[in-house]
């Protein structure tokens, strides 16, 4: 069982940066794919970025170019950097551990609270 705490969420103006901090404990760490999704509200949870062990990554459109996503396996902890945050970036963001073992687990962060607003 994988527990996984972010941190770094905040309020911030358009075009400002913050990085995201998910450290997980509980688990192999490495046996990973970390990703971060977010949720609006009354909106459905969406894929943001995702890093396998590999440090292969993924991004939807809406954040690529500005979200970088980074992994450091002796912290256990996965990054999201956020550059050039828009009006439509703000949502809560989860931490998510991936694994397939015959079938996918799941393991989710408590969520951290980003706003983007002058």
């Amino acid at each position: 069982q994988v527990q996984l705490v972010e941190s770094g969420g905040g309020l911030v103006q358009p075009g400002g940066s913050l990085r995201l901090s998910c450290t997980a404990s509980g688990g192999h760490f490495t046996a990973y794919t970390m990703g971060w999704y977010r949720q609006a509200p009354g909106q459905q949870r969406d894929l943001v970025a995702t890093i396998t062990n590999s440090i292969s990554t993924y991004y939807a459109d809406s954040v690529k170019g500005r979200f970088t996503i980074s992994r450091d396996n002796a912290k256990n902890t996965v990054y999201l950097q956020m550059n050039s945050l828009k009006p439509e970036d703000p949502a809560v963001y989860y931490c998510n551990a991936a694994r397939w073992v015959s079938a996918r687990f799941d393991y989710w962060g408590q969520g951290t609270q980003v706003t983007v607003s002058s």
